[in-house]
């Protein structure tokens, strides 16, 4: 960290954005949840109906991936009301939470709050239930993949704006941090491919990825290196 870092840091602050899965918590989330909501049997002849988009998906990524999860939602929460729905996210976000988080991580969010930084969770996971997960964490801010919802209160099963991965992670960081925390030094962790971008444009990115050298966000900083940086 440069000395005009820990300087702009002194003056507005820390802003510490953490994605979830795999990051706050262990492994994914979306399949688990879909399973919770729909049932195992729906939720497989789902992924099997789009199995060939799913593939490209795993293979390309980006705006392959963006579809396939998409397409995805369309067939297995498309029609679903929202406000039952929200229930279920809250109950299962929490619950999601308790029994997968990862202690390494939840130690560094804690260390962020000792210090009195802003924390906030970014996730191309849905919304309606990372928001629970982070009131229970008790963020400042949940920045996630929001679903649409219908004129009868439905979801569609599409997004409502873009899948906060990628590029998107850091658009939506970057004006939360610019509306509520302006100038103030960004701190990112993330584990995956869908998280670069967001560790890239922090002033520190951090991988915390279990892949380590061999992972895609090799070039990053690793957990255990950035602990002195950020102070007791």
């Amino acid at each position: 960290m440069s000395a005009a870092a820990s300087g702009a840091s002194a003056e507005a602050g820390v802003v510490a954005a953490f994605d979830f899965d795999g990051t706050l918590t262990r492994g994914g989330s979306v399949w688990p949840f879909l399973v919770q909501v729909c049932g195992m049997w729906r939720t497989i002849v789902a992924g099997l109906s789009i199995a060939p988009m799913l593939a490209v998906a795993a293979f390309v990524g980006g705006r392959f991936a963006d579809d396939a999860k998409e397409a995805l939602f369309r067939r297995t929460l498309g029609g679903l009301d929202a406000g039952a729905l929200e229930q279920v996210g809250d109950e299962f976000g929490r619950r999601h939470l308790a029994a997968e988080r990862r202690a390494d991580v939840m130690a560094r969010l804690d260390q962020h709050r000792r210090q009195g930084h802003r924390i906030v969770i970014v996730s191309a996971s849905p919304e309606l239930y990372v928001r629970p997960a982070g009131t229970e964490l008790g963020v400042d801010a949940v920045l996630a993949t929001r679903l649409a919802v219908d004129d009868d209160g439905k979801l569609t099963g599409n997004y409502d704006g873009g899948n906060c991965r990628s590029d998107e992670k850091l658009r939506r960081l970057r004006q939360w941090a610019e509306e509520n925390a302006p100038g103030a030094e960004l701190w990112a962790y993330g584990n995956s491919a869908g998280d670069q971008r967001m560790l890239a444009g922090a002033t520190v990115g951090v991988d915390v990825g279990r892949l380590g050298p061999v992972g895609r966000l090799r070039a990053f900083h690793r957990l255990r290196d950035t602990a002195e940086l950020i102070g007791a």
